[in-house]
This record gives structure tokens, C-alpha cells and sequence, in this order.
């Protein structure tokens, strides 16, 4: 999704604990050897720095946009997925706060509507298909915008990222344009997430080519991902954007290849949610009394930015 001016907060831990909920744009898995997984989102938790600067706190309500929520909403449920490290969903050195861009967004477009926000925690893959049931009114999880979840769900935009690849620094690739490039290899990707939705869809470019097939390797666990990677099990990850080029600057032995597919991401709904127009202009009020960028420039995301807030729109094609 971008080339970011992002802020990097450099600090070199061990390899095996990178991690990144960012990575979730998605997010059990049928990889193998999951054996890094809990204790590297640990150890990377506590390793990374955290961005605390408070963005939230000063904001008010706004009446016009409250106005636009269906009458007696007072309170609403947000699903979060919880990895490892910034910008995506994290825990503060408490281990119980939550922290995050995404938590941010959320808190941010909660105080304009003037409601008050349960925030629960759920696995990436579990919180689109609870929204129908109601259990939770929205998700806030780097939920990439494409034109298959639109059919089941609706969406309220607020950064744009995307879909991009990693891999080791000794590996000869240089730039993925094109997946027939991944022909005959194995490829380490979070479950339930469009990378893995792009990766399956389009298997048969290698065999239509008269090639061996990638192999697309899923886990449960980010850490998992990249000591996949690491240890020669997976030749390259694919993910977000933003949560790609965090791994690569908190680490050695990684690079970044390049943005593959931009996407919008945006809270995710129910279909035909009543609550979208509240939540889009609320999102835009953010963005134009300048707490939207406070929020980008807080979680070094810059390069997401967007110019307003949209409604389910067409999936970015690039």
C-alpha cells in the first residue's frame, strides 16, 4: 500500500520475535512447527517501543455527527484481534491496556459520537463472521476493503495500506510484480486474511505457466510467520504494508520487497449497518480538525493517510 515517511523506532531484538498485528489486514494455520508463537509476541511486546503520546483524550463531541446514529445507540462492542507489536493492536508494559492504531481510531470516532466503547478481544479470522449474529457491533482490525467481503460486509474507511512482501536479506528476489515470481515457492501468510484470499485465487498462474505452484503456508501466530522464514520452512511473507515495513525496521536479517496491491481498510459492519454514516462522519471530522493526523503521525503511518472516509467503496484496483 505505500511508501511510508513513517517514524521508525529502531530497536534489535533476536529475529524470531518479530511480530506485528499490523500484519493482520488483514489474520489457524496449517504451517507447521508453531512453536515461537505466544512467547515471541511476548518478547516482542516488551522489546518494541510503544508509542504513548495521548491523541484521544481532548476530543469532543460532535452533535451534527452524533445526530447521524440511530436513535438510543448510547454504546457499542468493538472486536479487536490482539498480536504483538505497534502499529497494530498491542498491550502497554501493564500487559493489560490495549494500544494500537486501530484502538486509537476507534476510541477517536467514539469520543466525536459521544458513545462509550467495549472493546473485546477475538481472533482475526472469528470477527467478520460475528458481526451478522450482533456480538459485536464493529470490528477495528486493519480490515482490508475488497469487493468479495463487501457482499457480506460493510465498511467505513479510515487509512489506506495494502498487500506487500518480505523476505530474508540474502534472498535474490528484489521486487514481486507479478505472482507467476513466486512459482515454486512456499509462501508464510496469516489465516483468514486477503493475502491468503489473494495467494489460493490465483494458484493456477504457475501451473498455467507450466510451473511448479507456490505453496501457501498459513499460522495462527505472527511470530510463527517469521521464524518460518527464518529458519528456511518459508522462502517469503506476505502482509501488510505498514506492518511489513515495522518487522523490517525493528529487525536485521529481513527485507522489505516492495507494495504489491493497495487496499482501503475501514471498520468493518454488518451489511446495511445503520451506524456507517455516523462512523463516516465521524471519521472525517478527525481528519479535518487535524486529530487524524495526530493519530497517523503518533503510530508513523503518514503514507496511509486518506482524504476523506468513504462507505464500502470498489475495491482499489493497481
Amino acid at each position: 500500500m505505500r511508501t511510508s515517511t513513517r517514524t521508525r523506532y529502531r530497536h534489535f531484538a533476536p529475529f524470531v520475535t518479530i511480530t506485528s498485528t499490523a500484519l493482520l489486514l488483514t489474520a489457524c494455520g496449517s504451517g507447521s512447527d508453531d512453536t515461537t508463537g505466544s512467547a515471541a509476541n511476548a518478547a516482542a511486546a516488551k522489546a518494541d517501543k510503544i508509542p504513548t503520546t495521548d491523541v484521544v483524550s481532548d476530543i469532543t463531541k460532535d452533535e451534527a455527527a452524533a445526530e447521524l446514529l440511530p436513535s438510543g445507540v448510547t454504546s457499542l462492542t468493538v472486536a479487536v484481534a490482539v498480536g504483538g507489536t505497534p502499529p497494530g493492536t498491542t498491550y502497554l508494559d501493564d500487559g493489560k491496556t490495549l494500544t494500537g492504531q486501530d484502538v486509537d481510531f476507534a476510541d477517536a470516532v467514539a469520543k466525536v459520537l459521544g458513545i462509550e466503547l467495549k472493546t473485546e478481544q477475538a481472533s482475526f479470522e472469528a470477527i467478520l463472521p460475528a458481526l451478522d449474529s450482533g456480538k459485536y457491533d464493529f470490528g477495528a482490525s486493519n480490515f482490508g476493503v475488497t469487493d468479495e467481503r463487501r457482499k457480506t460486509i460493510d465498511f467505513v474507511t479510515y487509512i489506506n495500506d495494502g498487500q506487500g512482501f518480505a523476505t530474508r536479506e540474502d534472498s535474490k528476489l528484489a521486487k514481486i510484480t507479478d505472482l507467476k515470481q513466486l512459482c515454486g515457492l512456499n509462501v508464510a501468510t496469516a489465516a483468514g486474511t486477503t493475502f491468503e484470499a489473494t495467494l489460493e485465487e490465483n494458484k493456477n498462474v504457475c501451473t498455467d505457466a507450466g510451473k511448479k505452484a507456490y505453496k501457501v503456508q498459513t499460522y495462527s501466530e505472527q511470530g510463527a510467520i517469521w521464524s518460518s522464514l527464518q529458519q528456511g520452512r518459508s522462502d517469503i511473507v506476505m502482509s501488510t504494508i505498514n506492518g511489513l515495513r515495522y518487522a523490517v525496521a525493528q529487525q536485521q536479517g529481513v527485507k522489505f520487497l516492495n507494495e504489491f496491491h493497495r487496499l482501503d481498510v475501514g471498520f468493518a459492519f454488518k451489511k446495511d449497518t445503520k451506524l456507517a454514516p455516523a462512523f463516516q462522519a465521524a471519521v472525517n471530522k478527525l481528519i479535518a480538525d487535524g486529530t487524524y493526523d495526530k493519530i497517523l503521525k503518533k503510530w508513523g503511518t503518514t503514507g496511509s493517510a486518506i482524504a476523506k472516509s468513504e462507505i464500502s467503496p470498489p475495491e482499489l484496483k493497481n
